[in-house]
């Protein structure tokens, strides 16, 4: 990891650059696939699943046979945690409900405000050498709580075109109604202009590369949502001398071994935890069968020291974590003013897989910065506010000649005129 002693605040931009690539570089790209799809189908879709995922479908939709499959093929013990897992990842996100408001603004007007499911919504679930079937806990509970009618799933299949067990199981247990063998870019664009085999759909969830992440924002110029732009994991740790430095190591690793272009980074006011963690990290690295792409992460990552909890948490907000665990004798300080984070673990015994897990909060958050304005994934993802009013008589009087006034001052005569008509009509 590369070791930083008091950077100026004037390099912090530099200090904590991120190993992304920029959307001008992937773009390209993307829009090529998108184009072809668009244009082409299920062929094109076939054809980039052969040539980026090596595979070659019979069918890109999962069969029930399959999903029975892989049902009886999972093992109980791995059952079993999904079922704890899914029970607290309801338990937190139905709390999330909210009841309809209503408010007589005026004497005769009544809003009120009242939400609704989004009908249709698409899950993306990255596959690969981590099928990440704890994704679809995340996002197909709530989506179900909220009551989206066609919650579909695209999911890169392996050599044999066949979707990994763990993946179905969850999938059909949390209530998704279709199932893909579908990856990267090409799944985006099959969700954000439909197939012969796939439906559109209204909004894209789910983290994934690079590359999804640009097909996701891409996809917004076509009227479809997206959750956020959620790309390769990140996590930031603030630990004093009151830290454990094998569980700062270990918490640093296991989002390290996401992927290559991973990046963690330990900030500490103490000299003494930055040399262990460090030497801690070098020791149970070697060990972790994903040892090549947590390296990678690693050589990407920062030690940094400052003089300062104040000078800490300035710098912590200024990056905006996904991830952001504090250990700390002062954590209270942190807590209370962490400003921009997706998500934030307290705490010794509070490792950030217990979110990504089993805990209950959403493990879809917001990378690259964007936790400054976007929120991680939660119930009201799934939803929409929609406002209704209703104005009797007596309102339409109270409320109208202000609206009259307004109209004409703006120039605009014909809204004038749908009061003027009514109160006339009342006179």
């Amino acid at each position: 990891m590369n070791k930083i002693v008091n950077p100026t605040k004037s390099t912090w931009s530099a200090v904590l650059k991120r190993p992304t690539k920029t959307v001008a570089d992937i773009e390209k790209t993307v829009d090529e696939i998108f184009n072809e799809v668009k244009t082409k189908g299920d062929s094109a879709v076939l054809r980039y699943t052969q040539l980026f995922d090596g595979a070659t479908p019979d069918n890109l939709l999962v069969s029930k046979e399959e999903i029975s499959k892989a049902e009886k093929s999972l093992p109980s013990e791995l059952k079993e945690a999904i079922d704890i897992a899914k029970t607290n990842i309801t338990t937190f996100h139905a709390a999330q409900k909210t009841e309809s408001v209503t408010v007589e603004t005026t004497n005769g007007v009544t809003c009120w405000q009242e939400k609704r499911p989004i009908q249709k919504v698409g899950l993306y679930i990255p596959g690969g050498s981590a099928p990440l079937f704890s994704t679809i806990l995340m996002l197909a509970v709530p989506a179900t709580i909220a009551g989206c009618k066609e919650i579909v799933l695209c999911t890169p299949p392996d050599k044999n075109g066949e979707v990994n067990a763990a993946i179905l199981y969850t999938a059909k247990l949390c209530g998704v109604t279709k199932i893909y063998k579908i990856g990267g870019i090409q799944a985006i664009a099959a969700m954000t202009f439909g197939t012969e085999t796939v439906p559109s759909i209204y909004k894209i969830f789910g983290p994934g590369n690079q590359y999804v992440t640009v097909a996701k924002q891409l996809a917004t110029k076509y009227n479809v949502a997206i959750d956020m732009p959620a790309g390769p994991s990140e996590l930031l740790i603030y630990a004093d001398e009151t830290a454990n430095p094998t569980f700062v190591a270990s918490d640093l690793l296991s989002q390290a071994e996401h992927g290559p272009d991973s990046q963690v980074i330990l900030v500490s006011t103490s000299k003494k935890i930055i040399a262990e963690t460090e030497k801690e990290v070098e020791a149970q690295l070697e060990k972790l069968p994903r040892k090549d792409i947590a390296t990678q992460a690693i050589s990407n990552s920062k030690l940094i020291l400052v003089d300062t909890e104040e000078e800490a948490l300035e710098m912590i907000n200024e990056y905006g974590p996904e991830h952001f665990i504090v250990i700390s004798e002062n954590e209270e300080y942190f807590v209370k003013n962490i400003q921009n984070a997706g998500s934030v673990f307290i705490g010794n015994y509070t490792p950030e897989s217990a979110g990504d897990y089993a805990s209950g909060t959403n493990h879809t958050l917001p990378t690259n910065g964007y936790s400054k304005q976007y929120s991680g994934v939660n119930l009201d993802s799934f939803l929409k506010s929609m406002t209704f009013q209703k104005i009797s008589e007596k309102g339409i009087k109270n409320i109208g000649p202000a609206i009259e006034t307004m109209a004409e001052a703006e120039g605009l005569e014909a809204h004038k005129n749908a009061v003027s008509i009514r109160l006339k009509s009342l006179q």
